[in-house]
């Protein structure tokens, strides 16, 4: 399995209709925006998505969320230290047993978010092993998303608890709630790929392929009472293939060539040996 032979920039638009994309909980869950009001959804919520899809089609994940966990493990620390297939087992994260180098490699080759994202490996003093702490610098970068427009927000006062104890006549305190949606917006995020790092994790041409094909994929089996199924949808993904580890262009002009319109319409600038794959959202 060769390394990324060629660095890759992204582009992910999609559609928003009466949903919560990114509920802020510091602001009452209300969808996240900027100053200005325009929609924002953060980048570690787009790879959390990506991870789900990942593990959906069977790759395996270290930072997996609670809903999907397929281990069993109760922390990261606890998936780390598991025995094989799982994890690496206790030794791996050693520092008398394996230098930072062996244990990134193996941590590489075991999860495919790890190569891709990067991750910190933490671990506090034990009694058989002194700490460690691994930090791993991933090739996969995303950009928080944000909407074209700024996003009209409607909140509606619900129901969110019913009586369940004694004569049924008593309300809980917490019986009443708030649930916020964007209306309708589209949104866009940019992504890059960059080989210099991918050849220190490991991270290949069909690692790259694997982001390509869940990215038209994001959204589904993500559902939820704040984002009903069909109430996001990618409409177009953009993919640039340079033709060298260092690419023709830098990835802001890159980015800046596509441009994004409030109906989901776009126009790409051309450039000279780089010509964008289009991919229909699934």
């Amino acid at each position: 399995m060769s390394v990324l032979s060629h660095k890759i920039d992204f582009a992910i638009i999609f559609s928003v209709n009466n949903a919560n994309p990114n509920g802020d909980p510091l602001n009452g869950n209300r969808p996240r925006t900027d100053y200005d009001g325009f929609g924002e959804i953060t980048d570690v919520c787009l790879k959390r998505k990506i991870r789900d899809r990942l593990q959906t089609a069977g790759y395996p994940i270290f930072v997996q969320s609670d809903e999907k966990k397929t281990d069993g493990m109760i922390s990261l620390k606890a998936r780390a230290e598991a025995d094989a297939p799982i994890g690496l087992g206790k030794d791996a994260f050693n520092p008398k047993k394996n230098t930072k180098e062996q244990t990134s490699k193996k941590v590489c080759d075991q999860w495919l978010d790890v190569r891709a994202f990067g991750q910190v490996f933490a671990f506090g003093k034990e009694a058989d092993a002194a700490g460690v702490s691994i930090a791993i610098r991933g090739p996969v970068t995303i950009q928080s998303a944000f909407s074209i427009e700024p996003v009209s927000i409607t909140s509606t006062q619900i129901t969110k608890s019913v009586n369940s104890e004694g004569d049924g006549t008593k309300k809980g305190s917490d019986t009443m709630g708030m649930k916020h949606r964007v209306d309708n917006a589209i949104y866009v995020t940019h992504g890059a790929i960059t080989p210099q790092l991918a050849d220190k994790t490991g991270f290949s041409d069909n690692d790259a392929e694997l982001i390509k094909t869940v990215l038209p994929k994001l959204f589904e089996g993500d559902a939820s009472s704040a984002r009903p199924e069909g109430s996001m949808a990618v409409l177009k993904v953009i993919w640039w293939k340079h033709n060298s580890k260092a690419g023709q262009y830098s990835s802001a002009k890159v980015h800046a060539s596509l441009v994004v319109h409030a109906d989901g319409s776009y126009n790409i600038a051309e450039l000279k040996d780089l010509s964008p794959e289009i991919i229909d959202g699934f």
